[in-house]
Parts: structure tokens; C-alpha cells; sequence
């Protein structure tokens, strides 16, 4: 039974290695980041003025506005969701890691 949890597990080192590592992964991985920011910067968030703000003013803001839109908030919406995507991986092969302990564990062992 040890020997069968040991393959197991490193089993599910290995699937999360090669997840986070392997070429053909990584490309899935770019791949479905990519779709997901571009899917998050498409929404448009507006923000509204208490109060009725003077043309220079509203101007400054609508430059710092398209900056963070346009140059922040990208890459850093692309790093998060590249860490989310990765977790989901994970969490994925732990998923599989549990199921197969519990075969392994509901099997009933063989008497001689």
C-alpha cells in the first residue's frame, strides 16, 4: 500500500511539472491567459464625478484613465490570470491525486 501512495504521488509531481514546464502545455496555458484578459480588458468600467469637475481636470483624469487601461493594467491582469490558470492545473491534478488514494483505498486487499 506505501508503495502504491508513493507512485501516486509522484505521480502528481510529475503531472504538475509538466503542466507548469512542458512546451505543449505552457502554449495551452498562453493561450487560454491570452483569451481570458482580453475577455477581462473588454469590459468597460466607468466611473462617475460627485461633483462636476472643470475641463482641465476632467482631461488629466481621462489621460491617467487611458495610461492605466491602456499600458498597467494588462500585463498585470495577464500575470494574475496566468497564476489562476496555473492553481486550476494544480488543483486539477490534486483532484485526480485524491480520487485514485480513494480506489486505492476502497479496494479491498487480497487474503492468501
Amino acid at each position: 500500500m506505501h508503495k502504491k501512495f508513493k507512485a501516486l504521488l509522484h505521480q502528481y509531481k510529475l503531472d504538475v511539472f509538466r503542466a507548469e514546464h512542458d512546451k505543449k502545455s505552457a502554449e495551452e496555458i498562453t493561450t487560454e491567459c491570452l483569451h481570458i484578459t482580453e475577455e477581462i480588458l473588454e469590459d468597460k468600467f466607468h466611473y462617475h464625478f460627485h461633483k462636476l469637475p472643470d475641463a482641465d481636470r476632467a482631461e488629466i483624469i481621462n489621460m491617467i484613465n487611458n495610461y492605466t487601461r491602456e499600458a498597467l493594467l494588462p500585463p498585470i491582469v495577464e500575470k494574475l490570470v496566468k497564476r489562476q490558470v496555473m492553481l486550476e492545473r494544480r488543483l486539477e491534478a490534486l483532484v485526480r491525486l485524491n480520487e485514485q488514494i480513494l480506489e486505492n483505498l476502497s479496494v479491498e486487499p487480497v487474503s492468501s
